[in-house]
Order: structure tokens, then C-alpha cells, then sequence
């Protein structure tokens, strides 16, 4: 029985604050404003849909770049000993350590016109570079603030492999490629999932970022769904139900990880 109550507070805070807000969400997705029940709020996404396909390349494009960046530095770090291993792990997560929006700001001293880098190509003599408000500075924005989510979960897997299986391998006759292929990076590809839905889903759904880096000029979902709550076209059953998509490709990442989570400890043939 005390086993029980102690879980009490633990039920009371997912209803009140998981539970209630998802409900509430869903409620507003398929209603009006007279509270009637509807479709068309969801119809009108289709007048985004320019803002679905921007959001999801971006975040696709700076997925890609964090986990081409992501895990050689996860590999490395796994295979790295002494203090290199404690500095290049100090560097990744000493972003983390400052505020989210404070990090981001950051970037547009470093991107603006007469910014830092701008500053360095003009003694080269070259620029300036239009380098602020672009799609490409909030991919980079993404990169930044991400790429700590791309490279924890790879390395926490890849520093669990067994030296032994690699020895194996390299008994059987692999070469480094062949092991890589054939043994590390299969045993590593859950974090590789894990990394890529934790890269994924907060870029499709930035909007601080797409602000501060995009200067407003770039739509994202995001964005968009900020506007339905908090700007002029307010319209909280639209970004109700904007959210409710959102959601529903959360759920499917978050399945599709946990679909392979498992196969961590597979046996790995060459």
C-alpha cells in the first residue's frame, strides 16, 4: 500500500501537466470557436504546406551535417583515453552549460554584416557576406545547438561494444573497413537512431532559432504555431491542430526507435 502512495504524486503531476495539456490540444484541434466539432482547421494546414516542406528540409539538412559531424567525434570520443578524451567532451558539452536563446544570440555578432567573421574575410579582402538572416545560418544555428544530442547518444552506445567482439572480427580476418561495416557500425546504430530523432524533432519544431538566425524572414512550423498562440493571427484551434501533427511525428520517431532500440546486442556476422 505505501508503494502505491508513494507513486501518487508522480500520477498527479503526468495528468496535470502531460496528460491535461495533450487533451487540451486535441480538444481545441477539432473544435471552433463556438465549440463546435470541425476538420477544418486541419485543412487549412494546407495553406502551410510551403512552411511543412522548409521545416522538414531544414531540420533533415542539419540532421544530416550533425550526424556526419556526430560520429566520428562519438567515435573518437569512445576510442579516446586521458585528457584529449576529458577536453573534447568538456567542448561538446560546455554549450549545454549556457542558455539556450543566450548561445543562440551569440551567433549573430558572429554572422551579422560587421560581425566577427564577416571582419576576418574583409582583411583577406573579401565580403561582406549576407551571412545573417539566411536558411543557411539557421541550419547552422541548428548544428550548434544540437549537435550535443547527435553525439551522446552514439558515443554512450559505441563505448559499450564488447573489445572483444572487434578483436573477434579482426581474428576472422576483417580488415578496419570491413569491421566498421560489419560489426561497429550495425552495434552502433541505435544510438544513430536515437541521435537522429533527438536532432530531428527539435529543428522541425525551433522557432527561437529561425527568429534570432533568420531574422523572421524564414516560416517554420515553429514559428507558425507561435504566431497561432502568441502573435497577430491568433488562432489557437489552428495551432492546435498544427501541434497535433507535430505530436503524432514525434510518436512515430519515438516508435520507430524503440522498434530498433533492442537490436543493440544483435549478433553481427561478416
Amino acid at each position: 500500500m505505501k508503494s502505491k502512495a508513494i507513486s501518487y504524486p508522480y500520477v498527479a503531476w503526468m495528468a496535470l501537466f502531460v496528460v491535461a495539456p495533450i487533451v487540451m490540444i486535441t480538444v481545441y484541434a477539432f473544435t471552433t470557436a463556438d465549440g463546435s466539432f470541425t476538420w477544418a482547421n486541419f485543412a487549412t494546414m494546407t495553406q502551410f504546406a510551403a512552411a511543412f516542406g522548409r521545416s522538414f528540409l531544414l531540420a533533415a539538412i542539419a540532421t544530416v551535417i550533425c550526424f556526419l559531424i556526430g560520429y566520428p567525434l562519438a567515435y573518437f570520443l569512445a576510442r579516446e583515453r586521458g585528457w584529449l578524451h576529458r577536453m573534447a567532451t568538456m567542448l561538446i558539452m560546455l554549450p549545454m552549460w549556457m542558455n539556450f536563446l543566450l548561445r543562440t544570440y551569440s551567433w549573430t555578432f558572429l554572422l551579422e554584416r560587421h560581425g566577427l567573421i564577416n571582419r576576418f574575410f574583409g582583411m583577406l579582402g573579401l565580403g561582406p557576406f549576407q551571412m545573417i538572416d539566411t536558411q543557411g545560418a539557421i541550419v547552422l544555428g541548428m548544428v550548434y545547438n544540437f549537435l550535443p544530442y547527435m553525439v551522446l547518444p552514439i558515443f554512450s552506445v559505441i563505448d559499450k561494444i564488447d573489445p572483444k567482439v572487434i578483436e573477434a572480427a579482426q581474428d576472422l580476418g576483417g580488415n578496419a573497413s570491413v569491421v566498421f561495416r560489419r560489426v561497429t557500425f550495425p552495434l552502433s546504430f541505435p544510438g544513430v537512431l536515437s541521435g537522429i530523432t533527438m536532432v530531428f524533432i527539435p529543428s522541425v519544431s525551433t522557432f527561437a532559432i529561425s527568429g534570432l538566425l533568420g531574422g523572421g524572414k524564414t516560416l517554420l512550423l515553429g514559428n507558425l504555431i507561435d504566431m497561432q498562440f502568441l502573435g497577430n493571427a491568433y488562432n489557437p484551434h489552428l495551432g492546435s491542430a498544427i501541434s497535433l501533427v507535430m505530436m503524432v511525428i514525434v510518436m512515430v520517431c519515438m516508435a520507430v526507435v524503440n522498434r530498433f532500440g533492442d537490436s543493440e546486442q544483435q549478433g553481427v556476422t561478416l
